[in-house]
């Protein structure tokens, strides 16, 4: 084998002296004839350097210094070597200074970093794959993980190589104890950030997933709806008050037809189509899932989309109904429960479970409420759907009259 012959030397460069007379330091490593370099980043009088001797004369405490710091680069780049040498590197002049200048190892990247571009690449889809709350929902995540960082680790971002052991628990548990955030919202919050860890997973940045072992559950959630006797009331309420008749309206049409918030919201005079015998459907890809929904348009709900036809907001915006954000048609059925004497925690959601009890306990089978829902199986459904006390009696008495023949 080729013995390795290699040198180093401190100089200065005299071509570059600044403005104070100073010369910058020059380390130069020769490996079998071939040289590299590299600024040493230290300056210093050219009367002060010793030039036979390569290093800085040490009559005053600049001298001893400099003369510390040329002594750990001399070893860290002979550390370098010896590094290279166990990995069976080729031992060159240049690789040594490229693995001792960190230019040789793989670019690293931070947690935020991911994050960051995530939610620059959901903002781009917004009304093509996502929606501006789901957008949101992320941009609070994002900000509720850098506090955590910060809390927890002193730092508002990790690099992915060094992410703790117990990231994911301590994560769960800040949320829990110092946001007071309840269960399903801590599990929610997780299966988000689990999709950032892997975004980077998938390009190789993480080597342990934080994720390992970590079960996300939801607990149940016993969703309110309107039974038949309320919607009947709500819809036939006479109302004065304009914003609350309009979100009636809304939240009814919901209710008539199943559709998602952020679907009515969306509704355009092209989702109504005609069948061969004249009856009108709502066909439309769900923006949640993009699975179709059909969904016959019942008289009543037809009403509704004729009573706003020529509102000023839906000729502006093209669409059939004038829809208000999620946050104030939630704030807004609030009162409108109180006008209508119903005791229920309303909110946009609980139309779809209105939908799908409804039409169930009206004879309605699972398979075709699932197809008006857009569910691509009826697990799903079946979540939705309440059995009412009505239903149960009316099978109970196909189940007396058969016993009694």
């Amino acid at each position: 084998m080729e013995r390795t012959t290699c040198t180093l030397i401190y100089y200065l460069r005299k071509t570059r002296i600044d403005k104070e007379g100073k010369a910058p330091i020059y380390v130069r490593l020769t490996v079998n004839g071939r040289r590299a370099e590299v600024c040493a980043r230290a300056r210093i009088l050219p009367r002060y350097w010793n030039q036979s001797r390569g290093k800085a004369v040490e009559n005053n405490r600049e001298g001893r210094e400099i003369n510390r710091l040329l002594e750990a680069i001399s070893f860290n780049i002979a550390q370098t070597r010896r590094t290279l040498e166990a990995e069976g590197k080729e031992i060159t002049a240049t690789g040594i200074m490229d693995r001792y200048l960190g230019k040789d190892l793989p670019e690293r990247h931070t947690l935020m970093e991911v994050f960051r571009e995530h939610n620059k690449r959901c903002r781009a889809l917004i009304g093509i794959d996502f929606t501006a709350s789901t957008i949101q929902r992320y941009e609070s995540l994002m900000r509720i993980t850098g506090e955590f960082l910060l809390k927890e680790y002193g730092s508002e971002d990790l690099y992915l190589d060094e992410l703790p052991v117990h990231l994911v628990e301590d994560y769960e548990f800040y949320m829990k104890t110092e946001r007071r955030c309840v269960h399903n919202t801590v599990m929610k919050n997780l299966k988000n950030f689990k999709k950032i860890i892997r975004i980077a997973q998938s390009n190789g940045w993480v080597p342990k997933d934080p994720f390992h072992g970590k079960h996300i559950h939801m607990e149940p959630v016993d969703r309110p709806f309107l039974e038949k006797q309320e919607f009947l009331s709500m819809l036939h309420k006479e109302i004065s008050i304009p914003r609350l008749a309009q979100v009636r309206d809304i939240f009814c049409f919901c209710c008539l037809t199943g559709l998602a918030f952020t679907d009515v919201q969306q509704l355009k005079a092209e989702h109504l189509v005609a069948d061969i015998h004249g009856k009108i459907w709502i066909r439309k890809a769900r923006q949640k899932t993009k699975n179709m929904c059909n969904i016959p348009l019942l008289d009543e709900a037809q009403k509704i989309i004729d009573r706003y036809r020529d509102h000023p907001y839906c000729q502006t915006h093209g669409v059939l109904l004038p829809v208000c954000s999620n946050q104030k048609m939630n704030s807004y059925l609030k009162e409108l429960a109180d006008i209508c004497g119903i005791p229920k925690n309303l909110s946009t959601h609980c139309a779809r479970h209105t939908f799908a009890t409804l039409t169930l306990a009206s004879g309605a089978t699972i398979d075709n409420v699932a197809k008006m829902l857009g569910h691509a199986n009826v697990n799903m459904t079946r979540r939705y759907a309440k059995v009412l006390d009505s239903s149960i009696m009316r099978d109970m008495e196909v189940v007396a009259e058969n016993m009694a023949l």
